[in-house]
């Protein structure tokens, strides 16, 4: 008799063991949602190649604030409005050319202005050019060696790094303030080596700064692709003392006005905390932006399709906001933030979509000890869609301004090995999307966002 009652016990805890808990159901209907009914590949699709390049102050950037506000109007949102907001306004110009410049021989190269950085003379700017890996080593080599020259920064990316923003992290100063550290001794321009891993013709843009500079210190600075890169690092090896021609006509204009596009779900239980899902709205100007961040911000706007369609009453205020102009200012990121203080508004988690449409592989968290153990705890419910890495980092530069109390956040991070082939480049265009991965990254997006309005943050108690 006992031998059955025990025998009867295992088989009814096996049964339970495999029977599928809320949360499990629930969550393969999220990833069942995205992957057969999203919008959001539709979405980019449009915001790609209808709109393409979304630049700060821009047409492109006041187009897609209009677009994307109209496709959250659709989805029967509680509210959906404009945040106004002021940003800088930074053009191109004509294309950018240069050529290295050995005696009588000129090799052209492909290179692009740094965002913000000021033109050359109107027929270019022809100097010696000195090589450096770095601001430590300009600095060491002082103002006598640097003087009239053109800096050309060549420290590349780590390839050794798996995770490859890493790599970035470890190089990219020299885009951001090389030109600034070596306008100080002298320099009357600077090349900088593209923020890449492979090798190809494609000169990677981005934001740099000259600091406390007055503007009569400003030097061009332009990105030069790794092939060039490379061609020039062996010319000078061959012959130290050739020249280095480029010709770039780019100007900032006054600040403009732009906003960030909101939408929420209200909350059924605690409205007054915020859950905040979001990508970056503007794009560099070389091509459609759709890994950065038109896939960010799709997805995003994926979460709160999905939570909407399945008439998901969330017990925590959703909001999804699409923050313009992170590329060069931040200023999306910090009126939202300013606006919230304003309004006395708590934060309670933010999500932030910036490191492209590829493949999710986890998130990355800040937060104290307690939340990262909560969200950790949650591995086996994601396993499932071989997602599985949850640990502690940067969450993402607009979520970055929030400082509500307790707040915790989490950026998705998809696989990084592709994603500096395209970023800031012009190749960054919508036929290098891969649909399913788009989705599944929202799909995975829409789960955390599920999991933690389900079961809220941890909070430190009072003493």
């Amino acid at each position: 008799m006992k031998k059955t009652i025990l025998l009867t016990a295992l088989v009814l805890n096996g049964l339970t063991s495999f029977a599928q808990t809320n949360d499990e159901k629930n969550i393969k209907l999220f990833y069942k949602k995205a992957l057969t009914e999203s919008k959001c590949y539709t979405w980019l699709e449009y915001l790609s190649n209808d709109i393409g390049a979304r630049l700060s102050g821009s047409k492109g950037a006041e187009q897609a604030v209009e677009y994307t506000k109209r496709q959250l109007e659709s989805l029967g949102l509680d509210k959906v409005y404009l945040q106004e907001v002021m940003v800088p306004h930074w053009v191109r110009g004509e294309k950018e050319t240069a050529y290295i410049l050995d005696g009588k021989v000129k090799t052209n190269v492909p290179i692009c202005a740094l965002g913000g950085s000021v033109a050359t003379p109107k027929t270019g700017l022809t100097a010696e050019i000195i090589e450096v890996q770095g601001i430590k080593e300009l600095a060491e080599l002082g103002a006598d060696k640097v003087k009239g020259k053109i800096v050309f920064y060549n420290r590349p990316m780590n390839p050794e790094n798996i995770e490859t923003f890493t790599s970035y992290g470890a190089c990219v100063d020299q885009r951001y303030a090389g030109a600034k550290e070596a306008a100080k001794l002298g320099a009357v321009g600077t090349i900088v080596r593209s923020m890449n891993l492979r090798l190809d013709d494609f000169p990677h843009t981005g934001a740099q700064s000259y600091g406390d500079l007055p503007k009569s210190q400003y030097i061009p600075t332009a990105a030069i692709s790794t092939n060039g890169a490379e061609l020039l690092s062996k010319s000078l090896k061959a012959n130290p003392a050739l020249k280095f021609y480029f010709k770039q006509s780019c100007e900032t204009l006054p600040d403009a006005l732009s906003y960030n596009v909101i939408g929420e779900l209200t909350g059924s239980v605690t409205p007054e905390n915020i859950m905040v899902v979001g990508g970056h709205l503007d794009s560099w100007d070389l091509a459609d932006g759709s890994h950065d961040d038109g896939a960010g911000v799709v997805q995003s706007m994926e979460v709160i399709r999905i939570l909407k369609n399945l008439n998901y009453k969330p017990k925590n205020t959703i909001r999804v906001v699409l923050f313009m102009n992170e590329e060069n200012g931040g200023k999306g990121g910090a009126k939202y933030e300013e606006v919230s203080k304003q309004n006395k508004e708590n934060h309670i988690f933010a999500l932030e979509s910036d490191s492209g449409g590829f493949s999710p592989r986890g998130f990355s968290i800040e937060a104290d000890d307690a939340n990262l153990k909560k969200i950790q705890g949650y591995k086996d419910l994601f396993e499932p869609y071989l997602v599985h890495s949850f640990t502690i980092g940067h969450a993402g530069s607009d979520i970055n301004h929030l400082t509500s109390p307790a707040i915790v956040k989490a950026g998705l991070k998809p696989d990084s090995q592709r994603y500096f082939d395209y970023h800031h480049a012009a190749n960054d265009t919508f036929d290098a999307i891969n649909k399913r991965e788009l989705e599944l990254g929202a799909a995975t997006m829409t789960t955390l966002m599920y999991l933690l309005d389900q079961n809220g943050i941890e909070t430190k108690k009072a003493n």
